[in-house]
């Protein structure tokens, strides 16, 4: 019974999780079109609201094409693989009526962001195109480059509250958020979040003035709809997972989804606001500031640790 419960529940919210993927991107056309002083999309339906499904139909009706010269098997599995990690990210979400009590929730979250970066080099590689390869070699540079600050971040909140489990966050955050004692820490777990998530002001796998459309060049239809969604997804759960970290993780309460939508709209304004950022700068940053920035966080909690245990 408990097994049947739990394959239920997911399917649930796999499917909530790619209905609001859908609502995402057409908050990001709405809010892009404002910043950028127009209409978003406005003419199918009621002010242009069912307009993500009619372009997922769009897609996913379109034929699909591959390079003659690309390898084939890898090249047509990437997206569903990497739709398939963004996805099961979310099973690690803490659900209060104990959906999957995982022990050591901190730790998938990091194995499932690390596999992602295969996918995006994979897709980039298999295509057997040069733009699609240098996409995919940046991309695998720059994640790797920021998921060391993430994890160290992670890991002086694991010491601080001495536990893996996500639950603890909520626990530990009922009288006072995180975020007011490691403000710096919520910043550089923000800016680090869009270049996980290849946002802008970091997209350089998909720089467009460059590179075409970077490592998804070669996809069209569903697999570039797949690869589409699964970004989308992952920004939802990074704003998901910063809300429970540092905005005290309330996810009985309507102020929790609140807060995930509002990290969800800085995603967009930040795209449309910064340029991109220079690729030597990008590496500067994150191996010259935010690393030694975090080390300092982690050296700082374990001497609290220590002190107080």
């Amino acid at each position: 019974m408990e097994l049947i419960l739990a394959i239920v529940g997911s399917l649930l919210m796999i499917i909530c999780v790619m209905v609001s993927v859908a609502f995402l991107t057409l908050l990001e056309r709405k809010v892009l079109g404002y910043i950028q002083i127009r209409k978003g999309p406005n003419k199918v339906g009621l002010m242009g609201i069912p307009q993500p499904f009619c372009d997922a139909v769009k897609l996913f009706t379109k034929e699909q094409t591959y390079p003659l010269v690309s390898n084939y098997i890898s090249y047509y599995f990437s997206p569903i693989f990497s739709l398939f990690l963004s996805l099961s990210l979310w099973m690690c979400m803490p659900y209060l009526v104990s959906l999957y009590s995982f022990n050591l929730g901190v730790l998938f979250f990091l194995c499932c962001t690390s596999l992602g970066a295969y996918t995006v080099m994979i897709a980039g590689w298999s295509s057997n195109s040069n733009y699609a390869l240098l996409g995919g070699l940046r991309s695998v540079a720059q994640t790797i480059s920021y998921e060391v600050s993430l994890i160290l971040i992670l890991l002086s909140f694991v010491f601080l509250i001495g536990s893996f489990n996500l639950y603890e966050f909520y626990f530990y955050q009922k009288y006072m958020w995180f975020i007011f004692i490691s403000f710096p820490l919520a910043l550089i777990w923000f800016v680090s979040s869009l270049a996980e998530t290849n946002r802008t002001p970091f997209d350089f796998a998909e720089g467009e003035s460059e590179l075409v459309s970077g490592f998804n060049v070669e996809y069209s239809s569903g697999g570039f709809a797949l690869i589409f969604l699964s970004e989308y997804s992952s920004i939802l759960f990074m704003s998901m997972l910063f809300s429970l970290v540092f905005l005290g993780g309330m996810i009985d309460s309507l102020f929790f989804f609140m807060s995930l939508v509002f990290i969800s709209f800085l995603f967009i304004w930040v795209r449309g606001t910064l340029p991109r950022f220079r690729y030597d700068k990008l590496m500067y940053l994150a191996w010259k500031c935010f690393l030694p920035l975090s080390l300092n966080y982690i050296m700082f909690f374990i001497g609290i640790y220590l002190f107080l245990f």
